[in-house]
């Protein structure tokens, strides 16, 4: 099981209030199998609308690890969609005033922590960004603070979640097959259920 206590990489800044799900990953993405090729397609209208303007298109802000939002992110639907589109262009990590809260989930179901921080310090971690796009931005969940060169701020996250990611818990799936022999344990005892394997 993967933890995940520091977070490190350049970052790139998304301005606006009430970004919505399907802003970040259009509806007619939605009928894919697998989620393979959603990261192409990470805020698509937006970008064709901006044509080549949008900082997911822009050269300073390839290979970013951190994105840096407003209020209320991810808001809309619960298409588990927009964080998996996020998460496949390659960032790790979401820092922002507040997050929806079914996006919020799915973010932390799939291992990358988004955190909160003041208004102010969100706006001064934009510009910081939009100033120096390789400036290294490092997120420690164990401090709770987020750096910026000499740059610091305090981060929130529900201790639930912070624990979650600290202790590698997050990931279901692999705590299933770490456990897949006190699984198969507990199933023989169960009379309702016919064990074999």
């Amino acid at each position: 099981m993967s933890q995940v206590q520091t977070i490190s990489g350049s970052g790139i800044p998304l301005i606006g209030d009430d970004i919505d799900t399907d802003r970040i990953i259009p509806a007619r993405f939605l009928r894919c199998v697998t989620f393979d090729g959603l990261g192409e397609q990470v805020f698509a209208d937006d970008r064709a609308q901006l044509k080549g303007q949008h900082p997911f298109d822009q050269p300073q802000y390839q290979g970013a690890k951190i994105l840096v939002v407003n209020a209320n992110f991810g808001c809309g639907s619960s298409r588990e969609h927009a964080p998996q589109a996020i998460i496949r262009w390659g960032i790790q990590a979401i820092v922002g005033e507040s997050f929806a809260e079914i996006f919020l989930g799915n973010c932390i179901a799939n291992g990358v922590p988004c955190v909160t921080a003041q208004p102010e310090a969100i706006k001064e971690l934009q510009a910081l960004v939009q100033g120096n796009p390789q400036q290294e931005i490092t997120l420690d969940l164990a401090t709770l603070t987020i750096h910026c060169g000499e740059w610091v701020a305090p981060i929130t996250i529900g201790e639930g979640s912070r624990q979650m990611l600290l202790r590698g818990t997050w990931d279901s799936c692999g705590q299933l097959i770490q456990n897949i022999d006190q699984i198969r344990q507990t199933a023989s005892k169960l009379t309702y259920l016919s064990w074999s394997a």
